[in-house]
């Protein structure tokens, strides 16, 4: 077994007997270390002290007073997301019940915090799915649901890179501030490498996914290759290490443990159904996208190139789906925006598949 993440907190966290995650004293004191709390040089009295009094009691209630006495606007407003982040997860008891509080399928959800919270609880919940996990390919899957990916098409493969990591390359050449002075001196950056994830550098993926390392691994999501032979015979070339099996693989089990429902997600390249019935988007492109291509309505050539992936869902038992398309595939979407990015809302699969307690 290898270790990964260990900023996730997840070995701050208690799971319970269901396998869900109950937050600690310990996970909470990792927000205050973060930079959003952290006390700087310029921190005040009152701040010192409420940070002080936080990390020797997370849980403890926090007087508005205490914090209208943070002298610094930023500084307060940083507590009180994570005050109010910190009650609502204690009072749900675990972060899949307040992550699916967040996201209810009825449609009533409000959303009163950053997204960084949402974010780190669900890397939190990855980690504790993918604890006997021993593939590097779901694991850096798995970083695309908590981390916006920059996508880019080289040699005919199309790659997926972490944003902020590459954003930092372009900008600093991987050496921090050091590499933004040299930039601004117009000296040379020194350029650090990027690597596609093979099997030849998985066990160095590993070793630098303990830290920030591992996200200058890219993922190939590379559809397969479909070769014609004529006479309607097509070859179909399969990628043993495919990105895209892989996030499927990790969505599976991202719907298994927050909805209790077994389900078979494979990548296609098109959806050729006549009987079309129902689709999620996993990110905000996709869901518009596909629901323009259900209602057909016509779609700019430019818009459909930047889907990056279809995928057809299977619910293993079908007793399990809503009545009227019990049985039918759901058709899922992963799509860029005009800038290259993919941004996936995982939540969306849990708001949208067709259970039987979804909104006709």
């Amino acid at each position: 077994m290898q270790d990964f993440w260990p900023s996730s907190g997840f070995k701050q966290l208690r799971r319970t007997p269901r396998g869900w995650l109950q937050p600690t004293d310990d996970y909470l004191r990792l927000f205050l270390a973060r930079p959003e709390l952290a006390l700087v040089p310029e921190s005040c009295e009152a701040e010192r002290a409420l940070h002080a009094a936080l990390a020797a009691a997370p849980s403890r209630p926090v007087a508005p007073a205490e914090l209208q006495a943070l002298q610094d606007a930023d500084a307060r407003d940083n507590y009180a997301h994570f005050l109010r982040f910190r009650d609502g997860l204690l009072a749900a008891g675990t972060l899949e019940a307040y992550y699916l509080g967040l996201f209810p399928r009825d449609g009533t959800g409000r959303v009163d915090i950053p997204p960084l919270f949402i974010d780190l609880i669900v890397q939190a919940m990855l980690r504790s799915l993918l604890d006997d996990c021993t593939d590097a390919y779901e694991v850096r899957a798995a970083e695309m649901l908590f981390r916006p990916q920059r996508i880019s098409t080289e040699g005919g493969r199309v790659l997926s890179g972490d944003l902020a990591v590459l954003d930092m390359l372009h900008e600093t050449g991987g050496v921090g501030d050091f590499g933004r002075f040299l930039a601004e001196a117009g000296a040379p950056v020194p350029a650090l490498e990027l690597r596609v994830l093979a099997d030849d550098n998985a066990a160095a993926y590993w070793q630098e996914a303990e830290g920030a390392a591992g996200q200058r691994f890219l993922l190939d999501l590379t559809h397969e290759i479909n070769n014609e032979l004529g006479h309607g015979l097509v070859l179909t070339v399969v990628r043993a290490r495919s990105g895209l099996k892989a996030l499927a693989g990790v969505l599976q089990k991202w719907i298994r443990h927050l909805l209790g429902v077994a389900v078979i997600i494979r990548p296609v390249q098109k959806v050729d159904d006549e009987a079309w019935r129902w689709h999620v988007g996993l990110d905000a492109g996709a869901t518009a996208l596909l629901n323009d291509l259900y209602e057909g309505r016509e779609v700019e050539p430019a818009r459909l190139r930047r889907l990056v992936s279809l995928f057809r869902l299977e619910f293993a038992d079908p007793r399990e789906m809503r009545a009227d398309v019990a049985g039918k595939p759901v058709y899922l979407g992963m799509m860029m925006d005009a800038g290259g990015v993919l941004r996936l809302k995982p939540q969306n699969l849990l708001v949208n598949l067709p259970l039987p307690d979804a909104a006709s």
